[in-house]
C-alpha cells in the first residue's frame, strides 16, 4: 500500500476485538436463551432482533449527524461502548422476553451512538488508495472477536453446566477492557470553520450515493437476522454447541476474507466486489431453504463467512467514496438507518413466515431478494 494505515485504524480494531468478544458471547446463545430458558416463540425473536438491530440503525444516523454537526466524534465513540458494556449483565438477569428486549435495547443503542463517529474515525484516518483496506482490516479485527467470543461461550458454558446467566455476566469484562483502550486513540482535529450544517437527509447528496442506498435497502429488505440461520442449524438437528461452532467456523472465514476483500476493492472497484457478494449471499440462503442434509450446513456458513467480507467493510467504504469528506458521518448514518429498518421489516417478517409458512421460506425470499440487489447494482452506472 502507498499511504501507511494509521494507527487509530489498530486501537480501534482492537477496541472492537475486545467489544465482539462480549457482543459475541452472548449473540449465538441469546436465542437459545428465548426458546428453551424463557419459552418465547420464535415470532418474538425476529420482534427482538428486528427492533434491536433497528434501533442501532435510527441511533447510527443521529450519531453521524451530530458528529459532522458538532465536529467531534470520540464522545459518541466512547459513550456507545460503555452503554454496550452495561447491557451485558441486563440480560444475566431478565426473567422474561421483554427484559431481553430492554437489554438488547440498550445495546444497540450503545452501537448505534458508536458506530456512524467510529466509522468517521476510521474515513478520516484513510486516505482514498487505502480506505478499502483499512475498512476491511478493522472489520478482520472486529470479527476474530466473533471467533474467539463464541469459543469463549461454549467453553464457560461447559465449566458452569450450562448456565446461560453466569455467562452473560463474565461477558462484561471484556467489554470494559475495549471502553479503557479508547482513551488511546487520536480524533482529528478541525477548525470551528471546517465544521458545517449538515441536513438529516438525502436530498443533499449526488444521484450516486441515491443509487447505491436504494440497491442496499433491496438487498437488506431480505438479509433477516442471524440468528435464524443458528436455528435452522438447530432445526436441522444441529446441538446447541454444534450451532455455535457453525457461527465460529463462520466468523472465521469472515475474518479471514475481510481484508483481502478490501485491498481487491481498492484494486478492481468495490462495486463488483459487492455484486459478487450480494450472489454469494443468495447461494447461501437459497442453500439454507433447499438442503435436507445437516452436512451441508458447515459448508453454507463458511460461504457465509466469505459473503460478509466481501460486503461488510467495504460497503461502507463506498459511501464514504460517494459523499464529501465533511458529510461522512451524516452519510454513513443514512446507510446505516435505511438498512437497518429494512432488517427490522426482513427479520420480523423472517419470524412469521418460519411459524406460519415454514423454516425454508424466509431463506428462499432473502436468496431472490439479493439477486434483485445484484441486478441492480450490475445495471447502475459504471460511474458508480
Amino acid at each position: 500500500m502507498k499511504d501507511k494505515i494509521s494507527k487509530n485504524v489498530y486501537i480501534l480494531g482492537f477496541v472492537s476485538f475486545f467489544a465482539d468478544i462480549s457482543s459475541e458471547m452472548l449473540y449465538p446463545l441469546t436465542p437459545i436463551f428465548l426458546t428453551t430458558v424463557l419459552g418465547a416463540p420464535m415470532a418474538i425473536v425476529g420482534i427482538i432482533e428486528g427492533i434491536a438491530e433497528s434501533t442501532a440503525s435510527i441511533f447510527k444516523m443521529l450519531s453521524g449527524y451530530w458528529s459532522d454537526r458538532l465536529g467531534k466524534r470520540f464522545p459518541f465513540v466512547i459513550s456507545g461502548y460503555s452503554l454496550s458494556a452495561i447491557a451485558k449483565p441486563l440480560v444475566a438477569i431478565s426473567q422474561g422476553w421483554v427484559s431481553v428486549l430492554f437489554a438488547r435495547f440498550i445495546d444497540r443503542f450503545g452501537k448505534g451512538l458508536r458506530t456512524s463517529a467510529r466509522d468517521a474515525i476510521l474515513a478520516d484516518s484513510s486516505t482514498s488508495q487505502n480506505r478499502g483496506i483499512t475498512f476491511g482490516l478493522h472489520r478482520a479485527m472486529d470479527t476474530a472477536g466473533a471467533i474467539v467470543g463464541p469459543l469463549f461461550a461454549l467453553g464457560l458454558l461447559g465449566l458452569m453446566g450450562e448456565d446461560y446467566r453466569k455467562v452473560f455476566f463474565i461477558a462484561f469484562i471484556p467489554a470494559f477492557f475495549g471502553v479503557l483502550l479508547l482513551f488511546f486513540v487520536e480524533e482529528k482535529k478541525r477548525d470551528k470553520s471546517e465544521v458545517n450544517s449538515p441536513k438529516l437527509n438525502i436530498t443533499q447528496f449526488d444521484r450516486h450515493f441515491k443509487i447505491f442506498l436504494l440497491v442496499s435497502v433491496i438487498f437488506a429488505l431480505g438479509n433477516s437476522s442471524d440468528v435464524f440461520l443458528i436455528l435452522r442449524a438447530k432445526d436441522l438437528g444441529f446441538s446447541v454447541f454444534l450451532a455455535v461452532l457453525c457461527y465460529v467456523l463462520y466468523n472465521a472465514l469472515y475474518a479471514i476474507s475481510s481484508a483481502p476483500a478490501g485491498m481487491l476493492s481498492d484494486i478492481i472497484s468495490r462495486r463488483k466486489v459487492l455484486i459478487a457478494g450480494f450472489l454469494v449471499f443468495s447461494f447461501v440462503y437459497l442453500g439454507f431453504g433447499l438442503i435436507k442434509n445437516p452436512i451441508f450446513v458447515w459448508l453454507l456458513f463458511g460461504i457465509y463467512g466469505i459473503y460478509m467480507g466481501m460486503t461488510e467493510g467495504i460497503s461502507k467504504a463506498f459511501v464514504v467514496d460517494l459523499v464529501p469528506e465533511e458529510k461522512r458521518g451524516t452519510a454513513i448514518g443514512i446507510f446505516y438507518t435505511a438498512t437497518g429498518l429494512s432488517t427490522l421489516i426482513a427479520s420480523s417478517m423472517a419470524g412469521f413466515m418460519w411459524s406460519y409458512l415454514g423454516v425454508s421460506v424466509p431463506f428462499l425470499y432473502g436468496g431472490v431478494m439479493a439477486i434483485l440487489a445484484a441486478i441492480l447494482l450490475l445495471l447502475s452506472p459504471k460511474t458508480l
